[in-house]
C-alpha cells in the first residue's frame, strides 16, 4: 500500500512561472530520489527548443524531455499514462473566479481524469522552500491512509515542524446529541464520544503509517468542512494540504470531487497535494 513518487511529470508550457515551477519539481525529485520528465505540448521549432534547453540549464538535475502536439489536456493525460508518471506538478492560481470555477481550467481537467497522484503549486519560487507544516484531510476518499501516509512521509523528509491531520465532526451527529432530552453534561458526553471515536479512528490508521520521527496533531473540525479546512490551514500557516483523491464510479468518467475539495480548489490556502495511488501501488 506504500505510496512512491519514482517518476515526477511537468508540463513545460514557457509562462513566467516555468523556471520556477521546474526548480519545484526538481526540488520534490531529488527529495523523492525520483526521475524528472518534462513534456511540452505545442510544435516543437528550433527557438522552442533553444527556449527549453535554457530553462533546463538551470536546474542541477537533467530531466528527461518529452514533445508533444495536440489537446494540452489530452495530450497531458497521454504523456501521463505512456510515461507511467506516479505524480504531475501543476501551477495553480492563489484565487480563481467564479467564471474559472465553473468552466474549469486546465489542471482542474486533468485533476478530474489523471490516474496519478497532482502536486499544485500556488506560488512556486526558484530557491528552496521548506515545508514546515503539513495538513492531511482523513476524508471522503477511499485513500485516506495513502494521503495519511505521504504527509508523514514527505513530513519525515522535510523535517516539518507539525503533520496536522484533520477529521470532520459529523454535524448531524451533534445536531441529534442536542435535540435529544438529555442534560447539558450527557450532551457534552456524547459530544466527547464521538470525537473519541473520529480520533481513534485516525490512530488506528496512523498505526499502519510510519511516522516515529513525525509530530502529529489530530484535529476535528466541525462547520462548512471546506471552508473550516481551508481556515485550519491558514491559521496553522500550512505549506502544503494534502488530501486523497476520490474513486471514479466508471473508467469513462471524470472524478467527481465532494463540495468541500470543491472549495479548497477555488480557494487554496497553499500548496495542494491530491493523492491518487497507480493500481500498481494498491492493487
Amino acid at each position: 500500500m506504500k505510496v512512491q513518487f519514482k517518476k515526477i511529470g511537468l508540463a513545460v508550457a514557457f509562462s513566467p512561472t516555468s523556471q520556477a515551477l521546474l526548480s519545484e519539481a526538481s526540488r520534490w525529485a531529488v527529495l523523492h530520489g525520483a526521475e524528472l520528465v518534462l513534456v511540452h505540448v505545442g510544435r516543437r521549432t528550433q527557438a522552442v527548443e533553444e527556449q527549453m534547453h535554457q530553462l533546463v540549464s538551470s536546474v542541477s538535475s537533467t530531466p528527461t524531455i518529452l514533445w508533444r502536439e495536440g489537446n494540452p489536456v489530452k495530450e497531458i493525460l497521454a504523456f501521463c499514462k505512456s510515461e507511467n508518471i506516479d505524480l504531475l506538478v501543476a501551477g495553480a492560481l492563489k484565487k480563481e473566479n467564479l467564471l474559472q470555477n465553473y468552466i474549469g481550467t486546465v489542471a482542474r481537467k486533468i485533476m478530474r481524469k489523471a490516474d496519478c497522484s497532482i502536486l499544485m503549486i500556488q506560488n512556486p519560487l526558484v530557491e528552496n522552500k521548506p515545508v514546515q507544516n503539513i495538513v492531511v484531510n482523513a476524508e471522503d476518499s477511499p485513500f485516506v491512509e495513502q494521503a495519511i501516509e505521504v504527509g508523514c512521509t514527505i513530513g519525515e523528509l522535510e523535517k516539518a515542524q507539525w503533520v496536522h491531520i484533520t477529521r470532520e465532526l459529523k454535524l448531524l451527529g451533534l445536531a441529534l446529541a442536542a435535540n435529544e432530552q438529555c442534560t447539558e453534561d450527557e450532551y457534552h458526553e456524547s459530544m466527547q464520544g464521538m470525537v473519541r471515536e473520529e480520533v481513534d479512528e485516525v490512530e488506528k490508521i496512523l498505526g499502519h503509517v510510519p511516522h516515529q520521527h513525525v509530530k502529529i496533531n489530530i484535529k476535528m473540525l466541525s462547520g462548512k468542512s471546506g471552508y473550516e479546512l481551508a481556515l485550519f490551514a491558514e491559521r496553522k500557516k500550512a505549506d502544503l494540504l494534502v488530501v486523497g483523491a476520490p474513486e471514479r464510479r466508471f473508467s469513462l468518467l471524470d472524478r467527481i470531487f465532494p463540495h468541500d475539495l470543491e472549495y479548497i480548489f477555488a480557494n487554496m490556502p497553499c500548496d495542494l497535494l491530491v493523492v491518487n495511488p497507480k493500481k500498481k501501488n494498491h492493487g
